[in-house]
């Protein structure tokens, strides 16, 4: 070969040589901007139509940017949704649930969120001094709570539960329960039945030596009346101790809350006398002892007044009848006949001052 044809040959090959790194040049530089487009993807806020997308059991990557897009999100190529779900470890591992799609949220903190499996949870809460009809009512309007037990009757909740032989009545703790789409009605009913097994061993536990209480079922009746007899917490150890020494001495209790619960539906927003000598299974005017079953939803400081009365020898209290919903506790009757007299003038008071002319 001549000296003419080889240089030829080697500016041929030269130039091949920088055609092809010219093209790598521009691959890489192309492949920088994809992965900087990427890179930004990832970490763009997102915003969507919807509130919340539900991932269903068995969707996929590619199922759940259909819903995505369903809920009007707006962002990114499929490729990159699907490059950044391997990334952060989603892909085939993305967890059942409804998912928040409310800013600040990026494509990686949603799929993150996915296969972490941190899902919208919502709240539901058993207010102390509420019976198992409020509870049951309150219960239906939850949403989106699956209404499941609605219209079971409480026999038939309790055996759903696996507690057939109990009454349903104060066997749910009042506390604040977390729930998430696609849990029932039953769901936070167990936990809240759970809870209050557990906050009751641990009350009777604690119980005082003297106490006249023969189970942790009476612990309960008792936390009951307790919870319904005052709203303030700093009371509600001495009105346990009321009632205490009343079962002590074979007294009744008569406290109007079990008249009330006794009178169910018919209660009209008055106790008359006919109620109080209306002889039921909840008056404690005409019987001795503690109720058949709890009146209400206990929370834990009537559960623990219940164990750990505060003692003295109060055996009556009145309510004080200045709003505050305090009370003032006697030893005798004749105390009490006279913090009653003081109670009823105050309730007559603004009545006679808006009839002076």
């Amino acid at each position: 070969m001549t000296e003419v044809a080889v240089a030829g040959a080697k500016r041929g090959c030269l130039t091949v040589a920088g055609a092809l790194l010219v093209l790598a040049l521009l691959a890489l530089g192309v492949a920088g901007w994809l992965w900087q487009d990427h890179a930004r993807f990832a970490r763009m806020p997102l915003s969507a139509q919807a509130d919340s997308v539900v991932v269903a059991p068995g969707d996929s990557v590619r199922g759940v940017l259909r819903k995505l897009r369903a809920a009007g999100v707006d962002a990114g190529h499929d490729w990159n949704w699907i490059l950044l779900a391997r990334q952060v470890g989603a892909a085939g591992h993305i967890k059942v649930g409804e998912y928040a799609l409310k800013p600040p949220l990026s494509p990686q903190a949603l799929l993150e969120n996915m296969r972490q499996g941190r899902v919208i949870q919502y709240r539901f809460t058993i207010v102390e001094g509420w019976n198992i009809r409020q509870l049951r009512a309150a219960l239906n309007v939850a949403t989106p709570l699956q209404h499941v037990a609605a219209d079971l009757d409480d026999a038939a909740l309790m055996a759903k539960l696996g507690f057939a032989s109990q009454h349903p009545e104060g066997r749910f703790l009042p506390e604040t329960y977390l729930y998430q789409r696609g849990d029932t009605d039953l769901d936070v009913l167990a936990r809240a039945h759970k809870a209050m097994e557990v906050a009751l061993a641990e009350a009777w536990k604690q119980r005082a030596d003297d106490l006249p209480l023969r189970s942790p079922d009476e612990a309960l009746a008792l936390a009951s009346i307790i919870e319904k007899e005052t709203a303030l917490a700093t009371e509600r150890p001495q009105i346990a101790g009321v009632f205490v020494r009343r079962l002590k001495l074979g007294m009744k209790l008569q406290t109007d809350p079990s008249v009330i619960y006794g009178l169910g539906s018919s209660y009209d927003g008055n106790i008359r006398r006919r109620d109080l000598e209306n002889d039921t299974p909840y008056n404690t005017y005409t019987r001795v002892g503690l109720t058949p079953t709890p009146i209400a939803m206990p929370g834990r400081a009537a559960l623990q007044a219940a164990v750990r009365p505060a003692p003295g020898q109060a055996l009556y209290f009145v309510a004080v009848g200045d709003g505050t919903g305090a009370h003032v506790f006697s030893d005798d009757y004749a105390a009490h006949t006279a913090a009653v007299a003081r109670y009823l003038q105050r309730r007559r008071a603004p009545a006679e001052q808006d009839a002076v002319p």
